[in-house]
């Protein structure tokens, strides 16, 4: 029987991603660790649902059908919410964004798939 994951705190999570697999993923990886995520699947829902549900953390994919990440992450940091967010920008992309991604705002970038031990390592903190 596999024991799931407790946190020390449970964090507010907000997963931007168009491909729902991944996204349903990760949040139901989240609610086994002791979160509370939620997810958008485009860049304008997303900078909405972020006002509201003022995450701690928002893992950002790079490719939405909308809006690219660079500029969800452009809008992330100047939407009430989201300032003082970790962002950690998620991509399929590879490394060529990187530098990109983190001029707009993130925070780190990593390719996928992440590794568990790797969230729930930014999560603890």
């Amino acid at each position: 029987m596999q024991t799931a994951i407790k946190p020390r705190a449970s964090k507010r999570v907000l997963i931007i991603d168009d491909d729902i697999d991944a996204a349903h993923t990760l949040f139901m990886l989240l609610l086994e660790m002791g979160h509370a995520p939620a997810y958008a699947t485009s860049g304008r829902a997303a900078i909405a649902q972020a006002t509201k549900l003022r995450p701690e953390f928002v893992f950002l994919d790079i490719g939405l059908p909308d809006l690219d990440g660079c500029e969800v992450a452009k809008q992330l940091r100047q939407t009430g919410g989201c300032e003082h967010a970790l962002i950690i920008a998620v991509t399929g992309l590879g490394n060529e964004h990187r530098e990109r991604m983190l001029q707009a705002g993130c925070d780190a970038y990593y390719v996928k798939p992440l590794d568990p031990k790797l969230i729930e390592t930014f999560l603890s903190g």
